[in-house]
């Protein structure tokens, strides 16, 4: 058996007025989903517990089947694992964006997409300059990614107490897309050097040279870190363990690399991967359908559609949801016909609304169709679809049981 899972991330939604009522994944030309649709099943499932952040590394941990209250320690450690960076059992890792603030509002959690090497730049100097005279400044680190989305990681030792607890409180920046931030930095254990490290970001950034060019070139200034995420070293068991198959991931974001890496799956790069609008769907494609001959279990993440959300841009999203049909799911619909026995899913992590611009806690719509799976009367992929066939699950790692079957 072959299975291929397909999350277009933050693709479910609210019904829009500017699109009469309707959802984007409504509005979307879907025909290659549309027909998993009318041959499989259709449910909602809850990926985002209540009493955890609404946010992607939540979410995917429960897609792939992990309970987050035993697994979930924070979503930069995550993170860390997709740069192969390994925590000890008293370090923290802390996600680290570029961020665009002003006036108090953030107006860009992206720093306007900065680039990889700018990011690089600006973190030389934040470690040069913004960890030298915090108390134990020796033991965090600067940790540069791909773009905005980097880390900070603290060394601890046995003995020695964490400035950072469970209880430490922080907030995603793109859940503050246009809002004031005066109220959202950090709170409780470890805070006010959090606090200190992102308020002299500023002033370190308000004059550096990357910043300077980027402003002439009429691009928003990265003008701080902004900290939050943060946790200690998670530990899952494989996914192999867990359901007896292999897997893969295929995906430009460094969360579901790390996800992807603490279940045991390898993860194939693609070029022209972007996380963003611009990815190369085709060329996702292309992969998903090759790395078919060599895993049991093939899993396609893309960001498109949640960016398209964060932008408040329904129509990328409907573009981005289209895109997705045609060049990823369509050709791997196809390939699983060819190998024989198959299943297919398709399923977003979270809602992401386009009216919000942010994560939201909530049910999902998914599709999955294939040897064994019973037609249901759904004929579509879309939230009104899925909520009208009746399944739920309220668990969301409850659903690779169901869809993992020997």
């Amino acid at each position: 058996m072959k299975y291929a899972i397909v999350i277009p991330d933050g693709c479910a939604d609210e019904p829009l007025e500017s699109l009469g009522g309707k959802t984007p994944l409504e509005v979307a030309r879907l025909p290659a989903t549309d027909a998993l649709a009318t041959a499989g099943m259709s449910a909602l499932a809850n990926n985002t517990p209540a009493h955890l952040p609404a946010g992607s590394e939540v979410a995917n941990l429960c897609l792939l089947g992990y309970d987050p209250d035993i697994y979930f320690t924070g979503r930069a450690p995550l993170e860390a694992a997709a740069q192969g960076i390994t925590l000890g059992p008293h370090d923290w890792a802390v996600r680290c964006n570029l961020v665009t603030v002003e006036d108090q509002v953030m107006v860009d959690f992206t720093a306007d997409h900065i680039s990889t090497d700018e990011a690089i730049e600006l973190l030389a100097a934040a470690q040069a300059s913004l960890l030298e005279d915090l108390p134990m400044g020796g033991r965090f680190e600067f940790v540069p990614g791909v773009s905005y989305r980097n880390l900070l990681v603290y060394r601890g030792e046995a003995g020695t107490p964490a400035p950072f607890s469970r209880e430490t409180r922080t907030m995603a920046p793109h859940d503050l897309t246009d809002l004031a931030v005066t109220d959202e930095f950090p709170r409780g254990p470890g805070s006010d050097l959090l606090v200190q490290l992102m308020s002299r970001s500023a002033e370190l950034f308000a004059s550096h040279e990357v910043n300077q060019a980027r402003v002439a070139a009429g691009k928003k200034p990265a003008t701080h870190v902004w900290l939050w995420g943060l946790g200690g070293a998670p530990k899952l068991p494989s996914f192999q363990e867990r359901y007896g198959v292999s897997g893969v991931m295929i995906t430009a974001v460094d969360l579901l690399r790390g996800i992807a890496a603490l279940a045991g799956w390898p993860r194939i790069e693609v070029e022209g991967a972007t996380g963003y609008l611009d990815t190369d769907y085709s060329a996702k494609g292309r992969a998903a359908v090759q790395a078919l001959q060599d895993y049991d279990v093939v899993c396609v993440h893309v960001e498109a559609p949640d960016e398209a959300s964060h932008e408040g841009r329904h129509d990328a999203k409907i573009e981005a949801l289209e895109q997705i049909d045609q060049h990823i799911i369509a050709p791997l619909v196809e390939a699983l016909e060819q190998q024989g026995e198959y299943r297919i899913l398709v399923t977003p992590d979270h809602p992401t609304p386009c009216s919000t611009k942010k994560h939201s806690h909530g049910m999902v719509p998914l599709v999955i169709s294939g040897a064994g799976v019973q037609a249901d009367s759904q004929t579509s992929y879309d939230e009104l679809a899925a909520e009208a066939s009746g399944r739920r699950f309220e668990k969301g790692w409850d659903l690779m049981d169901e869809f993992i079957k020997a």
